[in-house]
């Protein structure tokens, strides 16, 4: 809390409370992160990485969202300090860990893996969507840690799955074939 305190009295600027809700709002639901991999897929016609985010972004979906979050149940720093003026519409799910977070840093891990020419940008993206969820009060210092952790790992798992699964496929239409 005493992070969360100090970004509040200390680091608030009037340009921050403008910018910052805007930057969350980009990691809502994943959508930043979704057109990111539409663009590969449909443009830049990189599949493997682009169909690579998608698992990671369904990973953080299935396991954080929908199996961690509600098993902790940890409430959000707003409920727990009601002082604090919200900048954003108050998040009606739990706290743990940040669903902004995993998902960014699972992206941008995927991104890196593939080494993508806007891995960088997407990088800083992710760090400042992370660090919005702190300014906003809405997310612990852990919740974010262990987003950004958790976002990795299944930025890693995700790459795993796709090639063991494509790798597979591609086996099976090969054996398929010689049957022909």
């Amino acid at each position: 809390m005493a992070i969360l305190n100090f970004i509040q009295e200390n680091l608030r600027t009037q340009f921050g409370d403008f910018i910052f809700p805007i930057i969350t709002y980009m990691g809502s639901a994943g959508i930043v992160w979704i057109l990111f991999a539409l663009y590969k897929f449909f443009i830049i016609k990189d599949k493997k990485e682009a169909i690579s985010m998608i698992i990671s972004l369904l990973l953080v979906l299935i396991i954080c969202l929908l199996i961690i979050k509600p098993s902790i149940a940890r409430p959000r720093p707003f409920m727990e300090n009601t002082q604090v003026r919200l900048l954003i519409k108050p998040p009606q799910d739990f706290s743990f860990p940040s669903g902004h977070t995993a998902s960014s840093f699972a992206v941008v891990t995927v991104m890196y893996i593939f080494k993508d020419k806007l891995r960088h940008i997407a990088m800083i993206l992710a760090a400042l969507i992370s660090y919005s969820r702190l300014y906003l009060y809405v997310h612990y210092p852990s919740d974010v840690f262990f987003g950004l952790i958790f976002g990795v790992v299944f930025g890693f798992l995700a790459v795993l799955i796709h090639y063991f699964f494509s790798n597979r496929f591609k086996l099976v239409d090969k054996q398929k074939s010689k049957r022909l």
